[in-house]
């Protein structure tokens, strides 16, 4: 089936892609408009417009005299896939004409949140002589990391842009002559409020009525505005909840007929309003102010009549808060052996005594360069690593030692040496649209690029010229890739997905909905996103409690800055705290131990293990590597850190609160003073149990379980402190690693601490 997958939800000012599934790249496809809010300036049978203006990006929002339907680049005659680019909060109504017969898709949009916003940075401020510089790039995520598409202009003694974004904290840089080297790292803050959030519940009420139904029931919550100051203040808008029927699964008279049936947040559907095969899945979208991430609900009925209710995107069992450890392939042997996945094999029983529950690969596939992400074929693994039946010698040693495995799935791009991309600029015909291309003025790199049409050249991101991207418009490339999805995900156990923000939200739902039910997802998503947990991955990098560890170790922040990253997930519409990886360092950044220092990394790695959600540690953090992708310290390693890593992991793995409770920074965490030492560098939390929740099915879970609380101090000085504690906390049960639970001293209730203690 080419269907086009679930409704969509935007605003105004948002682009959508929409796209068949499980494309015929030999089909032909056909999308209509049929019907626009009465306030858009587009109508019935308008059909995708291909021609955009120069410099246009179909995937950017529209303004008021561009198309609404715009028609994906590809040299295609027809239109396969397109982008809906609202003009006017209501509903739009599509279809698509596709091999298998006519598809029928809905977008809603949600009124404009974009504010008009000045950027302006001292030209004084830009890491160049005044002088020297003749021109300046924005580049931020609102422009896709797009250099020389937005240029700030001069404007007395600053450069400045006008831009229109959301509410929020925006990261943005002015980048000098377009060289990365020369930004200048900025943020600008836009009052307002954050994105509302909700959860769902369903049952099945067949009793003695003469109308049995099942009950959809929505939890729904915003959070509070965001401040000039960054403080966050109250007067959040009343929450709504509308519920979507998905227009594959009924006639859209039966989808208005349900769809009319929502009250008061909720939707009972009776069991005689179901589709003859049972099968119904029900989307719910969160709006006030702002509108937030969908939940799905999927309902069944058998041969023999039974109705079930369940989450079609419920997280895998073994994905429950794992803890991951990421291994960068290349180095993870020392500084002799060249590494292969033998020799990885060969450690297994050290990945094993850390504890973890999965190890992250970083890309083993066919590359040119040492850290894999320039991939050249998808297909093979690469030769200095071993063929493919030693990558499945090594999946089936983790595996017995109670290990997953997570794929590195780099599919934004590919290596410029990749043949497809040879022929592609080679002029190929059967390989003209698998790249993005665009206006060679764009060029920051210098490169003499093979032009396809006058002035033109690929498309990359930074100046990553040896890296061009994708074309998801074309049908082969989505062909292509979701070949690749099936090839790995029948190997390994999961996807961890390099540049997720690159790829668009509707081939992450297609990809989600075709691994199988046990394969977790995992998204680098830069700075995290709900939208990318809306049916598309299961955990999220948080990068806002990373920047706070990061800020607070280089003294930028209090270590109470901890509590406000944690909260801004719930700000940017995140619903359950458990589905983010917390971290310290990857791959793609500076250890923290060169940074800041033993005590604060002792502090920072125990915060990623007493928050709710993933930990995830970087090979080499916990041996004292400071090179961040250097050689493991094998023979010279501190094994003291590797201990304390290893106690982290079992002081988890015995405390389910500390993986599935609640946090409360205030409340009696507020109580914990400092005695001696640096209270600046000293924060604390507790984790208590979290109210039950209920899940699709009715089914109760107590997601904290012990009802006992636990207090976690944390202290990023460079030497001890003495802290005060509550009276009811009465045994340590860690402190830095070391030793068994002990008793708090009954005398003056304190505690002494290098970097963490965790009590009861």
């Amino acid at each position: 089936m080419h269907e086009p997958g679930p409704p969509r939800a935007t605003s105004v000012g948002e682009s959508v892609e929409l796209a068949p599934r499980n494309p015929d790249p030999e089909g032909t496809y056909e999308w209509t408009l049929r019907s626009a809010p009465p306030e858009s300036d587009a109508g019935a049978g308008d059909t995708p417009e291909s021609d955009a203006s120069a410099g246009d990006d179909p995937r950017s929002a529209s303004a008021a005299d561009e198309p609404v339907l715009l028609a994906g680049e590809t040299s295609r005659d027809d239109a396969p896939v397109v982008h809906l680019r609202p003009d006017a909060p209501g509903t739009y109504v599509v279809t698509l004409d596709a091999p298998d017969g006519t598809h029928r898709q809905r977008v809603r949009a949600f009124p404009d949140e974009r504010r008009p916003v000045e950027l302006r940075v001292p030209a004084t401020d830009l890491p160049v002589d005044d002088a020297d510089v003749d021109r300046v790039s924005l580049l931020w995520p609102h422009n896709d990391r797009l250099l020389a598409r937005d240029r700030p202009t001069r404007d007395g003694d600053d450069w400045a842009c006008d831009v229109q974004i959301p509410p929020g904290r925006h990261g943005f840089s002015f980048v000098a002559n377009d060289d990365l080297g020369n930004g200048h790292r900025d943020e600008v803050t836009v009052p307002g409020p954050g994105r509302p959030r909700l959860s769902l519940s369903a049952t099945v009420d067949e009793g003695d009525t003469a109308a049995p139904v099942v009950r959809i029931a929505a939890d729904a919550s915003a959070p509070p505005s965001l401040n000039d100051e960054s403080g966050r203040t109250g007067g959040a808008s009343p929450v709504d909840v509308e519920y979507l029927v998905d227009d594959r699964d009924a006639s859209p008279e039966t989808v208005e007929r349900i769809e009319s049936l929502a009250a008061e947040g909720g939707l009972s559907i009776p069991l005689s309003d179901l589709p003859s095969d049972g099968a119904l899945r029900v989307h719910a979208v969160p709006h006030a102010d702002r509108y937030g991430a969908a939940e799905t609900v999927a309902i069944e009925r058998d041969e023999a009549g039974n109705v079930t209710v369940s989450d079609p995107h419920a997280l895998p069992d073994w994905a429950d808060s794992p803890t991951i450890y990421e291994a960068f392939v290349r180095s993870f042997a020392g500084d002799t052996l060249p590494t292969t996945f033998r020799e990885i094999e060969r450690r297994v029983p050290y990945i094993e005594s850390l504890g973890v529950d999965a190890l992250w690969l970083t890309p083993v596939l066919a590359s040119p360069t040492e850290h894999g992400y320039h991939v050249t074929d998808y297909y093979d693994t690469a030769a200095d690593l071993g063929d493919r039946e030693a990558f499945a010698s090594l999946v089936e040693a983790c595996h017995e030692a109670g290990i997953k495995v997570i794929f590195d799935l780099v599919i934004n791009h590919t290596s410029r040496d990749h043949p497809a991309f040879q022929m592609h600029a080679a002029g190929v015909d059967a390989y003209a649209d698998h790249y993005r291309r665009t206006d060679g003025a764009f060029d920051v790199t210098d490169t003499d690029w093979a032009e396809l049409e006058d002035g033109d050249m690929p498309e990359y991101y930074f100046n990553w010229r040896r890296i061009p991207n994708l074309n998801f418009d074309s049908p082969a490339v989505r062909e292509w890739l979701l070949d690749v999805v099936d090839e790995w995900s029948a190997v390994v156990d999961g996807f961890r997905a390099d540049v997720a923000w690159g790829v668009p939200h509707g081939f992450w739902k297609e990809v989600a909905d075709r691994v199988p039910d046990d394969c977790l997802l995992l998204d680098e998503t830069l700075p995290h996103d709900p939208f990318y947990g809306e049916g598309q991955f299961d955990i999220h990098y948080d990068t806002s409690v990373y920047e706070a560890l990061r800020a607070i170790g280089a003294g930028d922040a209090p270590a109470d800055a901890l509590a406000d990253a944690f909260d801004r997930a719930a700000w940017l519409g995140f619903g359950d705290p458990t589905r983010q990886m917390r971290y310290v360092e990857n791959h793609d950044e500076e250890r923290y131990l060169a940074e800041y220092g033993r005590a604060a990394l002792l502090a920072a790695a125990a915060a990623t293990f007493t928050l709710p959600g993933a930990p995830l540690v970087y090979a080499g953090q916990e041996r004292g590597n400071e090179t961040y992708r250097g050689p493991i310290r094998w023979h010279d390693g501190d094994n003291g850190l590797t201990d304390f890593h290893r106690a982290l992991a079992a002081l988890r793995e015995r405390e389910p609160l500390l993986r599935d409770g609640a946090v409360d920074f205030e409340g009696r965490a507020a109580d914990v003073s400092v005695v001696d030492g640096d209270a600046e560098r000293v924060a604390a939390y507790e984790r208590t149990a979290a109210e039950p929740v209920t899940e699709p099915g009715d089914q109760s879970v107590d997601a904290g379980g012990d009802s006992d609380s636990l207090l976690v101090v944390l202290n990023f000085a460079d030497r001890p402190a003495t802290v005060t504690v509550p009276a009811r906390y009465e045994t340590v049960l860690f402190a830095d690693g070391r030793g068994a639970p002990a008793d708090i001293e009954a005398a003056d209730e304190t505690v002494a601490l290098d970097g963490v203690a965790v009590l009861r």
